[in-house]
C-alpha cells in the first residue's frame, strides 16, 4: 500500500536516472535500476512482489514510493475490421481515447497526447472539445501498457495521432519518446514511432535540433493559405511557405530522412485537380511520402468525403510527377476511431477480464 506521507510518482514516467535515484534511496546498488527497468518495461510486470530478482529493500521502497496502477478502461468498441477503440480514465478523471489497429503480424497503437486539442482544425471532431489539459509522459506510456494488457501483445508501431497536438505538449512528448525508444526500456525502434503535427513551426525546428527519436508527419491539408487558414487556424501564424521551409530544413538536417505529408481530402474544398497540381509543385522537391486521407465523416460536420474517382485522379497527378502518394485506408470508421473522429464518446461498455501469468506479467485477455 502506498504511504501517504511520502511523495509518490508513477513508475511509467521514470527514466533510467530516476530508477537509479530510487535505488540510492533504498540503499541498494544502482545496477538494480536496469533490472527494475527490464521488469517493468520489457516484461510488463505491475506487481512489485513478482519482481523476485530485486533486493527486498528495493521492493519495499517501490511499494512505498511508486504507483504501478494503470488507467481504468471505461469503455471499449471493436470495429468490423478489428480496430479497437478504448476510453481511458486517468487518475484525475480526465478521459482520453486510444486506438489499436491490428494487421498481419503486428499491432499499431494510436496514442493521445492531450485531453482535447487547442488547434481548432474545423474538420476534426477532437477540436470541438477544446483543450482540457496536457497529458504527462507517464500517461502516454500507460496507454501502451493498457494496450499490452488488452491484446496480450505489445504494439509494434506507435503513432502519436490521437487526441491532441503532440508538439503543443513538447516537453512531455519528448520525455515519452525517449522512454519509449530506450533500448533497455520499451525498446521501440524510432523508425516505428511517428509523431504527427498540425504545423507548429518553432516546435518542428526544436524537434530537428533535439533529434527526437521518431518519424515526422505533418498535416498540410490545403495548397493555398486562404483555404488552409480557414480549415486550420494554425496557418494564420505559420503559413504554408514557413512550414515547407521548416520541413526542408528538417529533412536536410536529419540526413535525408523522409517526412510524411498528410492531406485530408474534403469534397469541394481542397480536392480539385488544381489543388493536386499545386501540391505536386509544393512537395516535388521535398523527400516525402504523401498520405491522402479522404475525410472521415462525423455527425454535425459540414464537410463531405470526396468520391473515389476524384481521389484517384488527384493521386494520379502526384504519381505521374514521381511523388510517392498513398491513399490511406481509414480503419475503424464504423466506431468513430479513424483520423479526426476521437472525442471520448462513451459507447456501450464491454466487460473486460484480463488474465495474468503467475509472474504478474501482462500476457493475455478475454472478453465475455
Amino acid at each position: 500500500m502506498l504511504n501517504p506521507m511520502l511523495p509518490v510518482q508513477s513508475i511509467y514516467g521514470c527514466a533510467l536516472s530516476d530508477l537509479e535515484r530510487l535505488c540510492d534511496e533504498a540503499g541498494v546498488k544502482k545496477v538494480h535500476a536496469d533490472r527494475l527497468r527490464a521488469a517493468v518495461f520489457r516484461r510488463g510486470l505491475t506487481d512489485v512482489a513478482a519482481m523476485g530478482d530485486l533486493p527486498s529493500a528495493l521492493r519495499q521502497h517501490l511499494a512505498r514510493r511508486m504507483d504501478f496502477s494503470l488507467p481504468q478502461v471505461r469503455a471499449s468498441q471493436r470495429s468490423a475490421d478489428g480496430t479497437e477503440k478504448m476510453l481511458l480514465a486517468m487518475r484525475d478523471g480526465s478521459e482520453v481515447e486510444t486506438v489499436l489497429i491490428p494487421a498481419a503480424g503486428r499491432l499499431t497503437q494510436c496514442i493521445s497526447t492531450q485531453v482535447g486539442c487547442a488547434m481548432g482544425c474545423t474538420f476534426c471532431l477532437t477540436a470541438t472539445a477544446g483543450l482540457v489539459r496536457h497529458l504527462q509522459a507517464e500517461e502516454m506510456i500507460m496507454q501502451v501498457f493498457v494496450a499490452w494488457r488488452a491484446r496480450g501483445q505489445r504494439p509494434r508501431n506507435l503513432v502519436l495521432m490521437g487526441m491532441g497536438e503532440p508538439l503543443h505538449n513538447y516537453e512531455q512528448v519528448a520525455r515519452f519518446l525517449r522512454i519509449a525508444t530506450d533500448a533497455k526500456g520499451l525498446a521501440f525502434s524510432p523508425n516505428r514511432v511517428t509523431l504527427s503535427t498540425a504545423g507548429l513551426v518553432p516546435a518542428i525546428r526544436r524537434l530537428q535540433q533535439d533529434r527526437l527519436p521518431c518519424n515526422l508527419a505533418v498535416s498540410l491539408n490545403a495548397t493555398t493559405d486562404e483555404v488552409r487558414s480557414r480549415i486550420m487556424p494554425i496557418n494564420r501564424k505559420y503559413p504554408i511557405s514557413m512550414l515547407l521551409d521548416a520541413l526542408s530544413d528538417y529533412v536536410s538536417a536529419r540526413g535525408g530522412k523522409r517526412v510524411l505529408v498528410e492531406y485530408v481530402m474534403l469534397a469541394g474544398i481542397n480536392d480539385s485537380l488544381d489543388d493536386a497540381y499545386r501540391l505536386r509543385d509544393m512537395v516535388g522537391s521535398l523527400d516525402c511520402t504523401v498520405n491522402l486521407l479522404p475525410f472521415n465523416e462525423h455527425a454535425g460536420s459540414a464537410f463531405r468525403r470526396p468520391d473515389e474517382e476524384r481521389v484517384s485522379a488527384f493521386r494520379a497527378i502526384l504519381v505521374e510527377a514521381g511523388i510517392v502518394a498513398v491513399v490511406r485506408d481509414s480503419r475503424g470508421r464504423d466506431i468513430s476511431a479513424a483520423c479526426g473522429q476521437l472525442l471520448t464518446q462513451r459507447p456501450v461498455r464491454d466487460r473486460c477480464c484480463t488474465a495474468f501469468q503467475s509472474d504478474g506479467a501482462l500476457r493475455c485477455s478475454s472478453r465475455s
